[in-house]
């Protein structure tokens, strides 16, 4: 079953640990990665509203196992921007990826986007795999992208 919640303040040092641990593991703990951004830290602070959520997974015994959530992104019309999709180790190859998709889609759609847009990197190779599994299909780099260092973009509408 799937457990999410919107995030809390609670939730913020287990999200930014479990961003920072799969980007380490694969090679992202580098600059122009939402490793290094300030907010990472505090993102409560950021989401929250209606045009940008963030919600986490949380097993049974209460652990955030997991994250997504989602931005307007301006440079599209109707756009929402996928953010921030993270599981740890103990809950990756379950299916849970894509039910998270899936749930983020429909709260982009209940927010009032159209058109779902995100960013990654080749060394997201399973990412990628799930992105284009459900329905994800590769764009040109858009003209304004705040991580510098992704290097694959995708869209789909909803």
């Amino acid at each position: 079953m799937l457990d999410m919640r919107e995030m809390t303040a609670a939730d913020d040092r287990a999200v930014a640990a479990l961003v920072r641990k799969n980007l380490k593991k694969l090679g992202l703990d580098i600059p122009g990665t939402v490793y290094f951004d300030k907010e990472l830290d505090h993102l409560s602070e950021y989401y929250g509203k209606s045009d940008r959520r963030y919600f986490v997974l949380v097993s049974e015994h209460g652990e955030v196992i997991g994250g997504i959530g989602f931005a307007a992104f301006t440079a599209l019309e109707n756009t929402a921007e996928l953010q921030k999709l993270y599981l740890d180790d103990s809950a990756k190859g379950s299916g849970l990826g894509y039910k998270m998709i899936a749930f983020i889609e429909n709260e982009m759609r209940k927010a009032g986007f159209t058109v779902a847009y995100l960013e990654t990197h080749d060394n997201l190779q399973a990412a990628i795999h799930i992105y284009q599994k459900c329905g994800y299909t590769e764009i040109d780099r858009p003209g304004s992208v705040i991580h510098s260092t992704m290097n694959r973009f995708f869209m789909k509408r909803l």
